[in-house]
């Protein structure tokens, strides 16, 4: 195997060796379970999927470690929204999410360990981290000195000094004061009234986000691992930060590669719900999207790009997938009534199987592995149209075990992208199934009338009636995303 990754860290692209011949250990920063997954997730456990399992093709033996962060003031704030509590939110959300994994054929992870199940190992990561002089406590809380790691800032490029230089003169507030240097941070946050907190030598409280991983990936997989995942956002100040405490614990490195996806937009701009083009897994799949379309137009784009969000590149995506998954469904049925050729694959086929195999070598270039894809699935589509019209003809013996091999690579290299023959796929976004399934609804002339009466109260500064009308569309389950430019595209639930 000659793969070939792209190290955040060292800004190369670089062949991989694992630490142990044969063995890959991997850590992904898993989600902070406040809310449902939105299309960011899906892109970036998406693509670590695909690493995930090229990696157990061409031979490895991978340890795959997701965590979850079930204690964070997004949670908390959640929860006394809803007059719940941390517990009740994190628990409905992280069933949501492994509900919406599968529906998108990602594998679980080999361990998926939780923030408050991991305190013993948090607490004596930061006792460690005091007694080495790297972190110090003030008033209940403890933070990480940042002058204390030689390297800070060699993940991100970012200069010390120089941020130093930028924050001079502003305001400090109460936690600012306490600090000795205004970019240290929060390894264990003392205990603040009607907040859960958990017992430390420090006093009541609960861990910082970055000091939970630092645990985690130490306790699940050791001091070094093979390769840490996670979203470009993360690089700074999450994975910084990381790097920063994990290896002034150890002395060691925490990861020697680092992969970071790119993020996704909605016609060009971030995607947030700031901006009302926030748009969950869930919402897309249940407006008519197959989980499948939406893996493949994940899988066009290169992991490290950003990937824009357009309802025409989605239909596009669903106009492949249909091809794609009719030739996947034929491909079942050769491979179920004929049995391996003997002989092995023809010289074509090896040539086929040898250039997706390097596409996904090449810095796991997805898109040039659909190429070989598509082209191994367009005689079979081919083939079911014929069968569909009723004039396939007799084939030779010859000729159907070539079938038969070209329909068991077809399913193979496909198994290793994730794509899986859907029996029913449900129409394109706006199109006819579509609409029919949702006929007690607004039909699209009115959909597109409510959608200029908003833009026209967005534009004389109206937004209560601008968010009325949101509202009210979302209530029957049309979902609006704004583009830039002013226009807005809308997919039914």
């Amino acid at each position: 195997m000659t793969l070939r990754l792209t190290n955040t860290l060292t800004r190369r692209t670089e062949l991989f060796e694992p630490l142990e011949p044969g063995r890959v250990s991997i850590y992904c920063c898993g989600v902070t379970v406040y809310d449902l997954c939105h299309l960011g997730h899906a892109r970036s456990y998406i693509a670590w999927d695909v690493l995930r399992r090229h990696l157990i093709w061409s031979g490895y033996k991978v340890k795959f470690v997701q965590n979850y962060t079930d204690i964070d003031d997004k949670i908390l704030g959640r929860a006394a929204r809803e007059g719940s509590s941390m517990e009740a939110v994190s628990e409905r959300n992280i069933e949501a999410f492994v509900a919406d994994m599968a529906r998108l054929n990602i594998m679980p992870p080999d361990r998926m360990p939780r923030a408050t199940r991991s305190l013993d190992a948090i607490r004596r990561l930061i006792q460690e981290l005091e007694a080495k002089g790297a972190a110090y406590s003030a008033d209940g809380d403890v933070y990480f000195a940042v002058t204390k790691h030689a390297n800070y800032g060699k993940l991100s490029g970012r200069d010390l000094a120089a941020q130093q230089d930028n924050a001079s003169g502003r305001v400090a507030d109460a936690e600012e004061a306490r600090k000795r240097h205004p970019f240290d941070f929060a390894l264990w946050k003392g205990a603040k009234p009607a907040e859960p907190s958990f017992p430390s030598p420090w006093g009541p409280g609960r861990p910082g986000w970055h000091i939970e991983c630092s645990a985690m990936v130490r306790e699940e997989l050791g001091e070094t691992i093979d390769i840490h995942l996670g979203g470009a956002d993360l690089i700074f100040p999450h994975h910084e930060n990381e790097i920063a405490q994990s290896e002034a614990a150890s002395g060691k490195p925490l990861a020697r590669t680092w992969l970071h996806n790119g993020m996704v937009n909605v016609g060009g701009e971030k995607m947030s719900k700031s901006l009302g083009n926030f748009t969950t897994i869930r919402a897309l799949l249940e407006s008519g999207t197959s989980p499948m379309t939406l893996r493949l137009f994940v899988l066009q784009a290169h992991y490290r790009k950003p990937l824009d969000f357009t309802v025409p590149a989605l239909e596009a995506a669903a106009s492949g997938w249909r091809g794609l998954n009719a030739a996947l469904v034929l491909a079942n049925h050769l491979v179920a009534n004929h049995p391996a050729d003997a002989a092995g694959l023809s010289p074509q086929l090896s040539s086929a199987r040898s250039r997706f195999a390097a596409a996904l070598d090449d810095d796991l270039n997805t898109s040039a592995a659909l190429a070989v894809l598509f082209e191994l699935a367009r005689p079979l589509r081919a083939l079911a149209n014929r069968i569909e019209r009723g004039d396939q003809g007799a084939a030779s013996q010859a000729a159907q075990l070539e079938q038969a091999d070209q329909a068991r690579l077809l399913l193979e290299l496909a198994d290793v992208l994730g794509l899986k023959a859907e029996t029913a796929t449900p129409a394109a976004p706006g199109g006819e199934a579509t609409t029919t399934a949702a006929s007690s609804g607004p039909s699209d002339a009115q959909i597109q009338a409510l959608v200029g009466q908003r833009l026209a109260a967005k534009q004389v500064k109206d937004f209560s009636s601008a968010d009325r009308i949101r509202a009210e569309l979302k209530s029957q389950g049309i979902e609006l995303i704004d583009q830039p430019g002013g226009t807005t595209e809308w997919l039914r639930h």
